[in-house]
């Protein structure tokens, strides 16, 4: 039996911490006050009811996610169906849409006669069609590296797609995905976007995976998590210190009481693990480092204000194109559709548009990091194993994949090989890698 620490109680923790209890003396680290990361539910009373609002992780689907899935049935956590759709409303000219169907897409009946939106949804079935060719693996050499380095605003420019496609579909699209700059996403690698769409069926019209949600609010299954650890969760613990010596590995603690371990595994954003090592390697600098963050701001209210005028086009997810654009994603979730919450008001979680909320309607406010994808972070993926399973360390997180609640759990069924490698024991089955159904195949597309 080995000592292992754990720095990091989001998914990627709990999943490594669930299966090493089984076998090690398990010590988890977690400076927030609670466990579960971006899984964060809020209790809303209103009206004498009490309400269960999720303000991070939300929703998940029966394509892409089947470990985060299988974890759910291993804690014994139940699901619900979910409802996901998409609008955008631009503040400079007015325009809203749903994606949902064509009802809500001519959610304002006057773009049946507008050229600029019809040439959008052309671009979007072009698209949907020809960007699948991005997944092709070349044969010759030099093309496959040029294909691995071309960026999507690159991908766009050379394929000639209209300005209103870029500026009011895809880009807000990947947004709203990512929580990232507009900037970025035009600098994210062509293929690793088309891919996730690809994935998840976004480049279908119809054919898309259903989405759920977890019953009672995303803290469940973390509860249920809780409930059965065997091991030690040290809440409102940071971690300031990891040092790496031949016989084992020394933690401090932010009070500075230091603690042995014989390995450690760091479940965190890759720039706080780089930010703890006192003895990084050339190695873990640049690969750890090549992750680039960006902070969300997210709003919990009650003020409807801020959904699309037209009722037709509100959505779950809804998109703010400010007027001036604003470098961080403007989005709002509307809590009700997604959570299938029956409330007398709507349960609204806005991102990045604090000033346009009515302070009397606000219930909270919090503050998340997401990984950036940029070319360079998509090359250090493919490097995580020149560093994890090394010097007695461990990393796993959603950042090694696409960012994501199920990119957690994969990544700490990664680390858990890892980590029976360094510890002599048996490793656990390889994640399932390929979802359950995926529109490249469906379709029959190249």
């Amino acid at each position: 039996m080995s000592r292992i620490a754990i720095v990091g109680s989001g998914v990627a923790g709990l999943t490594v911490a669930w299966h090493t209890q089984r076998e090690h003396d398990v010590v988890l680290y977690e400076a927030n006050d609670y466990a579960g990361g971006h899984t964060a539910t809020v209790d809303v009373e209103w009206a004498g009811q009490r309400y269960a609002v999720d303000t991070g992780f939300i929703v998940f689907n029966d394509w892409t996610y089947p470990n985060f899935i299988a974890l759910l049935g291993e804690l014994g956590a139940t699901w619900q169906w979910s409802n996901m759709s998409f609008s955008l409303r631009c503040e400079r000219s007015g325009l809203e849409y749903n994606g949902t169907s064509i009802n809500s897409l001519f959610a304002q009946r006057r773009n049946v006669f507008n050229p600029r939106f019809l040439g959008m949804i052309a671009d979007i079935l072009r698209f949907n069609t020809r960007a699948r060719q991005l997944l092709r693996t070349p044969s010759d050499p030099g093309e496959a590296a040029a294909l691995q380095a071309l960026t999507l605003g690159e991908y766009l420019q050379r394929e000639r797609y209209s300005n209103v496609f870029i500026e009011r579909y895809i880009i807000p699209m990947g947004r709203a995905i990512w929580s990232a700059t507009g900037r970025g996403m035009l600098e994210f690698p062509a293929r690793f976007f088309v891919d996730f769409f690809d994935r998840h069926g976004f480049l279908n019209v119809d054919d898309r995976p259903t989405w759920r949600t977890v019953s009672g609010g995303s803290r469940e299954y973390v509860r249920r998590w809780q409930s059965q650890f065997k091991g030690s969760l040290r809440l409102r613990q940071p971690v300031r210190e990891v040092r790496r010596e031949t016989d084992g590995v020394s933690v401090v603690s932010g009070d500075g009481h230091v603690d042995r371990f014989d390995h450690v595994v760091f479940a965190c954003h890759s720039d706080q693990a780089l930010g703890m090592l006192a003895d990084a390697s050339e190695a873990e600098r640049q690969i750890l480092g090549a992750f680039p963050y960006q902070a969300n701001d997210a709003v919990l209210h009650t003020d409807a204000r801020v959904l699309p005028r037209t009722r037709l086009a509100r959505a779950a997810w809804n998109y703010h194109l400010l007027d001036p654009d604003t470098e961080r994603v403007a989005l709002t979730y509307d809590m009700n559709v997604l959570q299938s919450l029956e409330a007398p008001v709507r349960f609204l979680v806005t991102l990045n548009r604090s000033a346009d909320i009515d302070p009397a309607k606000v219930l909270g406010r919090y503050t998340y990091h997401h990984p950036v994808y940029t070319p360079q972070a998509v090359a250090a993926q493919a490097q995580r194993g020149l560093i994890s399973g090394h010097r007695r360390s461990v990393y796993c997180g959603a950042y090694w994949r696409y960012g994501f609640h199920e990119d957690g759990v994969v990544s700490g069924l990664w680390a858990l090989q890892d980590l029976a490698r360094l510890t002599g024991g048996v490793p656990p089955a390889a994640p399932v890698l390929e979802p359950a159904q995926r529109s490249l195949r469906e379709s029959g597309g190249s």
